[in-house]
């Protein structure tokens, strides 16, 4: 059986949770075991459990973000011990990009990462499609180590002090569906409305930096509505409004092709679901190729809104 263990920082405990669910396959098919800090037993020495679950794996997953980079603890010692493993072929490292940081110059950055192409796993529109294909690939890798190898690569438990404390076995499996309040799914809208703006703003931005004959305008009308219009020379190609509310409800985002669009027009609409960790948005499938079934996270909603906004300048 191989090994696996994550190495991330707590601010990224929801996408890991997500990502331990993905790889729940794996487990019932008897292929791995993972390991997280989670696990550890009260009592424990927290260094010599940590290291000697470090030492012992065949597969480290490095959950990249700013917060792990930022942390001493997962950068400074766990990813510098994985690495020094990984470049003695001990244990195989593999970085999981999980959100949008600079991680290409890091002491990993000349490794293959995952999701396909190194995209964050928060920037993927659904963020189940990204952490299956995280699975996919760390099924590959377990593949490609194999049992045998596995169980010759891994080295016994070091530990810094004479004995570590014996520790019952137990399951990774812990988590619990997570119940939230309706103050939550607000915050969320929100918060998610706010990013969108910006999203907007900044990818405006862009596009007139990019090609010259294309201006654009952003105007946040007030707290709860914005209109983005882009023009080709001098010529209206794509304009749309995005305002908090819809179909009298206060927990979604509603999307129009009409930047001057009333209260009640729109022709998209995104609403709150709660899934067992997160919180997370879903279309109404009211425009074409919609996406009912996906699950957004903050960005992946952005992304899709954009996605109607430019369809009108690319047609």
């Amino acid at each position: 059986m191989t090994t696996i263990f994550f190495s991330y920082s707590h601010k990224d405990e929801v996408l890991r949770n997500e990502l331990e669910a993905h790889l729940a396959l794996l487990k019932h098919e008897g292929f791995v075991d993972a390991w997280h800090d989670r696990r550890i037993v009260a009592g424990d020495e927290l260094d010599d459990a940590i290291f000697s679950k470090l030492e012992a794996a065949d597969i480290i997953l490095l959950l990249v973000s700013s917060d792990f980079i930022n942390s001493a603890y997962c950068y400074s010692r766990e990813m510098a011990r994985a690495m020094e493993r990984h470049h003695a072929e001990e244990a195989r490292v593999i970085p999981v990009i999980l959100r949008h940081c600079d991680w290409a110059r890091a002491p990993f950055g000349k490794l293959m990462a995952i999701p396909r192409d190194g995209k964050p796993v928060a920037s993927w529109p659904d963020r189940d499609e990204a952490l299956a294909d995280v699975a996919k690939q760390v099924r590959q890798a377990v593949e490609a180590i194999g049992a045998d190898t596995a169980n010759t690569m891994a080295r016994p438990a070091v530990s810094v002090h004479s004995a570590v404390v014996a520790s019952l076995p137990r399951s990774s499996n812990v988590r619990l569906k997570q119940e939230f309040t309706e103050k939550d799914a607000d915050d969320f809208v929100h918060s998610t409305f706010d990013y969108v703006c910006k999203f907007f703003d900044g990818t405006i931005q862009a596009i007139g930096e990019r090609n010259p004959d294309i201006t654009g305008t952003f105007e946040r009308i007030d707290s709860r509505r914005i209109a983005a219009i882009l023009y080709r020379n001098g010529k209206k190609i794509a304009e749309c409004s995005v305002r908090l509310g819809g179909l009298g409800r206060n927990n979604g985002i509603a999307f129009s092709h009409d930047s001057s669009a009333q209260s009640g027009s729109f022709n998209e609409l995104l609403t709150t679901e709660a899934g067992d960790q997160s919180l997370h948005f879903k279309s109404m499938g009211m425009a074409w190729g919609g996406g009912r079934d996906k699950r957004l996270s903050q960005e992946g909603a952005a992304e899709f809104l954009w996605d109607l906004f430019i369809r009108q300048a690319q047609a």
